[in-house]
């Protein structure tokens, strides 16, 4: 099978993650898409994440269902921090049977040369970059395991979504219902 690799701390997850894994299934020849929860991005602030264990939880209510998403905890269980190059490699010894595709945003492909060994992570795996607001991406400049998602933009992130449950906003419909629900109460 191939795998799309969505990793992100899904902080939390919310309608724009669960459209576009969705067209990565359907259009962009992916077999199923795993949302890897990261325990924290090393080339992110130190924002305030909620609890690993409940990121974890609202992206199990959200794709629960859908065949060809898959939650999983694997950064969970890597050193940290943790970087992409250690979680490919350790993905790959653990499921030989499968083939991976990293999946990024245009946002993140522009930092990517100071990914911890971006090189090697290019030398070895294939991406597709899906876009994102503000981070043109220049399709005919890219490597040639480097793929261009043509997905719909979606202009909805999770600091958006905390923003706005802090301030009391009824945003439910940029949430899957059930994820909406768990995140019902709490202190922001």
């Amino acid at each position: 099978m191939t795998i799309g690799l969505f990793s992100g701390s899904f902080n939390p997850i919310h309608i724009g993650h669960l459209a576009l894994a969705n067209y990565l299934c359907e259009y962009e020849d992916l077999d199923e898409v795993w949302f890897m929860v990261s325990p924290r991005n090393p080339l992110k602030g130190k924002d305030e994440l909620m609890d690993d264990a409940f990121r974890l939880r609202l992206v199990q209510l959200a794709i629960e269902g859908y065949p060809r998403f898959r939650a999983s905890d694997f950064e969970f269980h890597l050193p940290r921090p943790s970087y992409t190059v250690h979680t490919l490699d350790k993905l790959k010894q653990a499921y030989p049977e499968h083939t991976f595709r990293l999946v990024i945003g245009s946002d993140n492909w522009a930092l990517f040369p100071q990914w911890r060994e971006s090189e090697r992570i290019l030398a070895e795996n294939s991406l597709l970059v899906y876009p994102r607001p503000g981070y043109p991406i220049d399709a005919f400049s890219l490597p040639e395991n480097v793929r261009v998602a043509r997905s719909p933009m979606f202009e909805i992130s999770s600091t958006f979504i905390r923003r706005a449950l802090e301030a009391g906003k009824d945003i439910r419909y940029f949430l899957h219902p059930k994820v909406y629900e768990a995140l019902q109460g709490i202190k922001w």
